[in-house]
């Protein structure tokens, strides 16, 4: 009788269960695989040596494509991991074949990792990330302290490469970290956002935003989830969700971090299911095209340009948002979101409001009544065909309500952070040379948002909604909104 003899698939040290035969018909299938030992500290000095390698390469080679890169870091770290074998075998530790072909893949691997930045950016209760350099690393929780936490990367050499690896790898258009573009802006894979720049900066910076509010619906911004600020009232989420429904062009605007795509998101949420829009973003980061009640939403992101420049002036292969906005209204949609406008952008946006319904955008400005210059400001970077008057007068036509969102910063004197909406404004019109409007809510007691006047151009198309404004009216008198919380503020004591 034939006997059988145990086959392991590792050391047999590590097995400490009973023995497990198998037959020889099995056996024959399954050949012995010896567990290749890896040395992690081998791996992470190889990698720094072939970021260093590499980095010195894109200086003297710019801009290159993916694959090209990928082919020279490859290359690099095969020669370098034949380095380190030949120089074992020298000191009379040599490396099985098993063992370097283990180690060259864990070399290539860590280039693939965000490494300690993976633990950062899966903790939720992180918000923002400040990385000046490969160890300073400034971390904001959700509640507004402020820690410094552990490097993520051993120089500033490895962190350029791994914004590098990040750029060639994250998001559906290429995107590149390099000596002729040494700024980085894009999304990671877990929805958070990433601006990084380098050589123009003291050391490489990196900033990370984190965005944990993605699934969310206005009923959400009055208090209804523990875990989300309120931000508007009842009396606000009424009036907004009218407007989403009435086709009512809307601007939400705000400081940095204000929650600005927080209430877009929300807004979104109002579109009926099945009705098709199209998002442009520079680098995706509003989430409304995986959103299960958003089937119909249609994604487009700019794309940076790459190599010599046209008789333009303009990279090759360069497509902005600007650019898109005219092909977004030969999509057979009626509404166009744009996640942030920045730049020239906001005149063929202010023009796709004139012909559309429903359509919004963010707009960073410091306070309300500096959103009307800010609109002509960017509208003036257009060209020079367009001026002041022009830029007022297609903003007043384009433009239904102005929403402002403020932040206020408590966290340096023992408070919070709190976000809240403080004005909507009706805009009347942009003649006179000036863009007019019209408080519908404006601060209150506590500096949140509180009634103070009907809406007068677009009562009808609120009416046609069954929506109407004239319920206002009774707040207006009380002069109180109907906030569901009071507002645990340092500077301001509820009453």
């Amino acid at each position: 009788m034939a006997r059988f003899e145990p086959t392991f698939t590792g050391p047999v040290e590590a097995h400490r269960s009973p023995v497990v035969f198998v037959p020889p018909t099995v056996a024959t299938r399954l050949p012995v695989q010896r567990v290749s030992n890896v040395d992690h500290g081998a791996v992470k000095e190889l990698r720094q040596k072939v970021s260093e390698r590499l980095t010195a390469w894109l200086h003297d080679h710019g801009d290159t494509t993916n694959d090209v890169r990928d082919r020279e870091r490859d290359r690099l770290v095969t020669e370098l991991v034949a380095e380190h074998a030949n120089e074992r075998r020298r000191r009379g530790e040599p490396l099985s074949r098993v063992d370097e072909a283990a180690l060259r893949d864990a070399v290539v691997t860590e280039f693939g990792e965000l490494g300690p930045l993976r633990t950062l950016l899966t903790d939720q209760t992180v918000e923002e990330v400040h990385v000046i350099g490969c160890d300073r690393v400034r971390i904001t929780r959700r509640e507004g302290s402020v820690e410094w936490g552990q490097p993520i990367a051993a120089s500033d050499a490895e962190l350029v490469e791994m914004l590098q690896a990040l750029a060639r790898r994250a998001g559906s258009t290429e995107r590149s970290l390099s000596t002729s573009r040494p700024t980085l802006d894009l999304q990671l894979p877990d929805g958070s956002r990433l601006a990084a720049v380098f050589q123009v900066s003291h050391r490489p910076v990196a900033v990370i935003r984190r965005h944990n509010t993605l699934n969310v619906v206005l009923d959400d911004l009055v208090g209804s989830r523990p875990d989300v600020e309120e931000m508007i009232d009842p009396l606000i989420r009424d009036l907004l969700r009218s407007a989403m429904r009435s086709g009512l062009n809307i601007m939400i605007a705000g400081l940095a971090g204000a929650g600005k795509t927080t209430l877009l998101r929300a807004l979104a949420a109002e579109i009926p299911p099945n009705e098709p829009f199209v998002v442009l973003e520079e680098s995706r980061e509003l989430g409304l095209h995986t959103a299960t009640r958003h089937p119909a939403a249609i994604s487009f992101e700019a794309r940076e340009g790459h190599g010599e420049r046209g008789p333009d002036g303009r990279p090759a292969g360069e497509v902005t948002i600007a650019d898109l906005i005219p092909l977004s209204l030969r999509m057979g949609v009626l509404r166009v979101i744009v996640g942030e406008v920045r730049s020239r952008e906001i005149v063929p946006m202010l023009q796709a409001m004139t012909t559309s319904r429903g359509s919004m955008c963010t707009i960073h400005a410091r306070h309300p009544a500096a959103v009307p210059e800010r609109i002509v400001e960017l509208a003036l970077a257009h060209g020079r065909d367009m001026t002041v008057e022009l830029a007022r007068r297609m903003a007043g036509n384009a433009l239904d309500l102005i929403v402002y969102v403020t932040i206020e910063d408590e966290t340096a004197v023992g408070g919070r952070k709190h976000r809240f909406v403080t004005h909507i404004e009706e805009v009347d019109g942009g003649g006179d040379g000036r863009i007019t409007t019209t408080t519908i809510f404006g601060p209150g007691p506590d500096g949140r948002a509180v009634p103070r006047h009907l809406p007068n151009r677009l009562r009808d198309p609120l009416l046609r909604v069954g929506y109407d404004p004239r319920q206002l009216s009774a707040w207006i008198a009380a002069g109180h909104g109907a906030w569901q919380r009071r507002r645990s503020s340092v500077l301001r004591p509820a009453s």
